[in-house]
């Protein structure tokens, strides 16, 4: 019994500690990274579409944005794997030109920006 506790104890620092899924990074990479663009606040449309619960919704469908580029008419759904697909390398992944033109090389700030998304 102690030293399944133990191992648990382990196991669920290491995943706290994770860089992916440390209290804040997604806030910290979105304001670095997205904020210049995108507001969190539903209904608040900067140069890209707000981000506020974004997260399972069809892409280029924010209500009140119209700038849409690459994304308009998209059958896309916004979860994790297109999510980290998109923030990759936008063009690349939907195969045209598109308005975004920001890349998020680093898996750790992608998995930390999608578990933000999910939060918002």
């Amino acid at each position: 019994m102690f030293k399944k506790t133990i191992f648990m104890a382990i196991a669920a620092t290491a995943l706290l500690a994770s860089p992916a899924f440390a209290d804040g990074d997604g806030a910290k990479v979105f304001k670095k990274k997205c904020k210049a663009c995108h507001a969190i606040k539903a209904g608040k449309n900067k140069s890209g579409p707000s981000l506020a619960g974004i997260f399972g919704k069809k892409a280029g469908e924010v209500k009140g944005y119209k700038k849409y580029k690459g994304l308009k008419g998209s059958s896309l759904v916004w979860d994790e794997k297109n999510l980290d697909g998109w923030l990759k390398n936008p063009k690349k992944f939907i195969g045209k030109s598109t308005s975004m033109s920001a890349k998020l090389k680093k898996e750790d700030d992608r998995k930390a920006i999608i578990e933000y998304l999910k939060g918002i």
